[in-house]
């Protein structure tokens, strides 16, 4: 894990220590919510489900980090083969494809258990980032081809010329993503009163996690000689940045995902599984425009495929 080049690190520092600052600032002029109480997490007696699913993946992250990180460090993929790449990222992926099936109360007393499996809040967020995560690798990794001059030189079984692999280890990494972002957006929305002030910062701060998301990741995967950029600098500057246009669609998207599904009022809006996999496309929809937009403005050719 490291930074190629000293200006690069003095960059990096230079971007996030304003993004951090302005930040800061944002939150010196906030005006202490009255009505709210602040917390990271949902209601447990509000809204048992969404707390059942965020503090399920919050206590598998950390796993999956950990045995992630050990394969990475410990340079053990230099004996997989395509099917081992294959395997294991599966199994990492599997906890959370299993959750609304095996624990649908996750570590507390979720009415998902009492729900038919395809209503279950955890059923409806997995069929939301499983689509997400698809149309990402499926369509968004020619984006980093074309744009960043990305590839993938491990040895592979290859969908659309991306690595199978890859589509299981989106899903673990996405789950944390976006649970996290939740944490981090929800304390905004809880702990400050609705004030123009709130929405600068609120927008600031998917930007923030946005960006700083994107960059963690690259960095933390650097080490991983088998996903390589023509100039890795750029990828953690500017790559930051075109990665970073994921999350500023789909961190505000996800938390806002059936925010009634504990509401018990006949007023409430219902979402179905049905409904979860069209509202991930039409996020993925969005997300690829923007991307698009970019490769244009910079008059890069996208080549898809072999």
């Amino acid at each position: 894990m490291s930074l190629e080049s000293p200006d690069v690190v003095v960059t990096m520092t230079a971007i996030l220590s304003t993004m951090f600052a302005v930040l800061a600032g944002l939150v010196y002029i906030q005006q202490p919510s009255s009505s709210t109480k602040s917390s990271f997490y949902p209601d447990p007696i509000a809204e048992p489900s969404k707390y059942a699913y965020e503090m399920y993946h919050s206590f598998y992250s950390p796993i999956w980090m950990c045995v992630f990180g050990c394969i990475v460090v410990f340079q053990l993929y230099e004996e997989w083969s395509a099917r081992e790449y294959n395997l294991y990222l599966f199994i990492l992926a599997l906890p959370c494809v299993l959750q609304p099936i095996l624990f649908p109360s996750g570590f507390s007393n979720s009415p998902d258990s009492k729900k038919p499996i395809m209503e279950r809040f955890a059923t409806k967020a997995n069929i939301w980032l499983a689509t997400y995560t698809f149309i990402g690798n499926y369509w968004y990794t020619h984006y980093f081809y074309s744009v960043l001059k990305a590839k993938y030189t491990m040895p592979s079984t290859r969908l659309n010329n991306v690595p199978i692999a890859m589509f299981f280890a989106t899903m673990f990494y996405f789950s944390s993503y976006h649970v996290f972002s939740n944490c981090m957006l929800r304390k905004i929305k809880t702990s400050f009163a609705p004030t123009i002030q709130r929405r600068v910062l609120y927008i600031m701060a998917v930007c923030v996690l946005s960006y700083f998301t994107a960059f963690m990741e690259t960095l933390t995967i650097s080490s991983f000689p088998y996903y390589s950029f023509e100039d890795r600098n750029m990828a953690y500057t500017v790559g930051s940045a075109f990665y970073g246009i994921y999350f500023l669609v789909s961190f505000p998207a996800f938390l806002e995902f059936d925010r009634d599904v504990d509401n018990k009022s006949v007023n409430a809006r219902k979402v179905t599984s049905w409904d979860a996999f069209v509202q991930s496309c039409g996020y993925g929809m969005m997300i690829m425009c923007l991307l698009d937009f970019v490769r244009l403005y910079l008059d890069i050719p996208l080549i898809v495929g072999a």
